[in-house]
């Protein structure tokens, strides 16, 4: 490069970054009027840092740019803090160099530079412009993955509080659901999960909190009862065997993941279905009697002992058509249809087991004890153990 030229850039120094700066406000609406506020003042000073660091690397070629790469990498991180892209500080860049590749264009021909000089002085201006834009790039990934890291941060805390017990209370959660950007529902739901979910099932809307790492897996689901919720229960479908417990208030969250919990043994020990989802609201009884399931064991002989006196191959199709007769609102035309049994086979067994408890099981009195003893011993498969 001719000596002379890094000293003719710097008679227009002032004026180019002037109008850069105008243009940047004119052209990029993000940096415009009169309140652009910190960060539009900062890429202005920026500009002017970058139009000085070029023209003395024309007179020094091998100037350090790590005071300037340093820049654009804090202008980036701050455009992710913002929760911005990077386009309006690409824009700006854009608009700097078209005023200056303009300038330059305008000084060759007023200053008879040569094709090879101005060649030169535009290949090291989009050097440049390339290294820090590289370098906003950078600050901004680093910045995201930051924030990223934050907010999971965030919202673990907020799901390990909806579950907590007792409950730091709602004021509490809400504050967290704001730092975790999460909008506080009304109600939420757990679900209780196998471990071992498969990764493609772990693709869930935003709004659900999970913790796949817990010993018990489990999703926090918001108003699972209200709409919007047509993506999670594919995922479910895809996961495969889960546990839905019952939806509750905000600050509850860990008495829907108990039951949750509790279905999802059963579900374990083959007394409710697997492969699926399975709601609490529509077990309640095996749920309860599981609840109380040491209580029912030690009772069960003085409530069911005619019975449980009987061989299991006697034992096991009485209790079942007792259970279901008293399910069927004491119908044992229905019984019979729900058992796959003739009419008359259901009313020699009711017969046979109003013989062997003197009609003590027709009493309307402790009928639903009854009931839960009898579905303990048929879903628990006692009524098929030895004697």
């Amino acid at each position: 490069m001719p000596a002379e030229l890094p000293d003719l850039l710097r008679q227009h120094l002032q004026a180019a970054v002037e109008e850069m700066e105008r243009e940047i406000r004119d052209q990029v609406p993000e940096y415009a009027g009169d309140g652009r506020g910190e960060y539009a003042l900062r890429v202005e000073r920026t500009v002017s840092d970058t139009v000085a660091f070029f023209v003395d690397s024309v007179d020094h070629p091998d100037a350090d740019a790590r005071h300037l790469t340093e820049l654009y990498m804090h202008l980036g991180e701050l455009e992710a803090r913002q929760g911005r892209g990077l386009e309006a500080l690409q824009n700006a860049m854009r608009v700097s160099s078209q005023i200056a590749c303009r300038r330059f264009i305008k000084d060759a021909y007023r200053l008879g530079w040569s094709r090879e000089t101005l060649g030169r002085l535009t290949d090291s201006l989009f050097m440049l412009l390339a290294r820090v834009a590289d370098a906003a790039a950078q600050g901004y990934a680093r910045e995201q993955g930051q924030l990223a890291t934050e907010r999971e941060q965030r919202r673990e805390r907020l799901r390990d509080a909806l579950v907590a017990e007792p409950s730091p209370g709602h004021e509490a959660i809400t504050e967290l659901a704001v730092a975790a950007r999460w909008d506080p529902p009304r109600s939420v739901g757990l679900v209780a999960l196998p471990a071992g979910a498969p990764a493609g099932a772990r693709i869930l809307p935003p709004a659900v909190l999970a913790a796949w790492d817990a010993p018990v897996p489990y999703l926090v689901v918001p108003d699972p009862e209200g709409p919007g919720q047509d993506r999670l229960w594919p995922a479910l479908r895809r996961i495969g065997t889960a546990a839905i417990g019952p939806t509750v208030p905000l600050t509850q969250g860990a008495v829907s993941l108990r039951w949750a919990r509790h279905a999802l043994t059963l579900v374990e020990r083959g007394l409710l279905p697997a492969g699926g989802p399975v709601r609490c609201a529509e077990h309640i009884a095996p749920l309860a009697t599981l609840a109380a399931e040491e209580l029912v064991g030690a009772t069960a002989g003085a409530v069911l002992g005619p019975l449980l006196d009987l061989a299991p191959a006697r034992r096991q199709p009485l209790a079942e058509t007792l259970l279901t007769y008293l399910q069927s609102g004491d119908n044992a035309v229905v019984a019979a249809e729900r058992l796959h049994i003739h009419e008359q086979t259901v009313r020699y067994r009711l017969r046979r087991i109003t013989e062997l408890t003197g009609g003590r099981f027709t009493d309307l009195d402790g009928r639903l004890d009854l009931m839960l003893m009898l579905s303990w011993l048929v879903r628990s498969g006692r009524a098929e153990e030895s004697a």
